[in-house]
């Protein structure tokens, strides 16, 4: 009885979540557009943080470069990414929180696979901005990737984190987009909405859109 319940459990929880995110459909992104933005050094002159945000969303070629940019894959052969991480582990996960639902970003397919529909841009941060920001990214922490002990296991998520948010800050210099990263999120009631499992970490927060109008 006990083998049959724990192999229930599973099921059950795919089919809720099945449930609670059916009529937010997926979202197919276009390939990334390579030939687009300033170059580099450029990007690194007008990389900067910023915190007041136009209404205005994303186009889904603008999201789609963003997410490449990310943490995309850029060596399709080898199925690595434009973030290093430790040994290659590829802990990290993307969360994209829209104003009709959050997305998981799956970089191998590249596609925006729905979690949970409904505005919950309020809860990926504790500031007021958060909640008119077009897009906001939630870097989570699959500490089942890595080996070793907690503190060696937050030290790299951390770190990976932060190649990939840097990441995100060179795409939108170069892309005449505002973006800063924050510790500021509610953790405990964040991981409830986006159901995530024992052993994801919520790292770091990322707000993306357009500057506002001054």
């Amino acid at each position: 009885m006990i083998k049959k319940t724990t192999l229930i459990l599973p099921v059950l929880f795919i089919f809720s979540l099945s449930i609670q995110a059916q009529s937010l459909p997926r979202i197919d992104l276009n390939e990334p557009d390579l030939g687009t933005g300033k170059l580099l050094m450029q990007a690194l002159k007008d990389r900067k943080s910023q915190r007041a945000y136009s209404d205005r969303e994303l186009s889904l070629q603008e999201l789609s470069n963003l997410l490449w940019a990310a943490d995309g894959i850029n060596r399709p052969a080898e199925g690595k990414r434009t973030a290093p991480s430790s040994m290659n582990r590829q802990e990290i996960d993307i969360y994209v929180i829209l104003k009709k639902g959050i997305y998981l970003y799956d970089a191998k397919e590249n596609t925006l696979l729905p979690v949970v529909e409904g505005d919950y841009r309020s809860q990926a941060g504790t500031q007021a901005y958060v909640a008119t920001a077009p897009v906001n990214l939630i870097y989570v922490s699959n500490l089942d990737k890595l080996g070793g002990d907690t503190i060696r296991q937050q030290r790299a998520s951390g770190i990976n984190t932060g190649y990939i948010s840097q990441n995100v800050y060179l795409y939108c210099a170069s892309a005449n987009l505002a973006t800063v990263a924050r510790a500021s999120v509610d953790r405990a009631t964040l991981a409830k909405t986006m159901k995530l499992k024992p052993g994801h970490l919520i790292i770091l927060g990322q707000s993306v859109g357009y500057p506002a109008e001054k």
